[in-house]
């Protein structure tokens, strides 16, 4: 992880804890969830959402007007649409991706539910994914949401992270581990 990247993770953190903390007493875990949910569909979709987060050339006023008009066009909670100005203020809205990716884990934990990233060679049926969520289910002790992504270069098998555990049964990291082994013996 580049020192950067550290930081930008470390800063989302600590304000996603306390916008947490702060929905969780004012009883407005629904609000964020739904707000949390708008803002990543807003940064997956606009270009210029993204261009307003990242971009050195807007400076602390213009974000910040321009975020109040988004949180208020949005309909966004009293809480994140104050983060938010924060954050403008701050010159830190380039932090935004995380604290939301961060957010969605707390939730998630909130309601007993853990995230399991599967990558396959190619997509899996709806039957394999519903045999994959009830093995993970059992093996976690947690309702299992997967987020599946396609990746052809491991040919077969399953990549699967979960929380801090990695399972690797792809193709391409046997073949890599056979041709370690071949290196060391020859």
């Amino acid at each position: 992880m580049s020192e950067t990247a550290g930081i930008s993770t470390g800063i989302a953190a600590r304000y996603a804890t306390a916008v947490f903390d702060l929905a969780k007493e004012g009883k407005d875990i629904k609000a964020l969830e739904s707000d949390v949910a708008a803002l990543e569909a807003a940064i997956d979709t606009s270009d210029d959402f993204k261009t307003l987060l990242t971009s050195p050339l807007y400076n602390r006023d213009e974000q910040g007007a321009a975020i109040t008009a988004i949180a208020k066009q949005m309909k966004l909670s009293a809480t994140v649409s104050n983060v938010l100005a924060l954050l403008a203020a701050k010159r830190r809205l380039f932090v935004l991706p995380q604290l939301l990716a961060v957010l969605q884990d707390r939730l998630a934990e909130e309601r007993g539910e853990i995230t399991a990233e599967v990558t396959s060679a190619k997509s899996l049926t709806k039957t394999q994914t519903e045999k994959l969520v009830k093995t993970l289910t059992a093996q976690a002790g947690k309702t299992v949401t997967i987020k599946e992504t396609v990746d052809e270069s491991i040919i077969g098998g399953l990549i699967v992270k979960m929380g801090s555990r990695m399972i690797d049964t792809s193709i391409a990291s046997k073949l890599n581990a056979l041709q370690n082994t071949m290196k060391e013996v020859g």
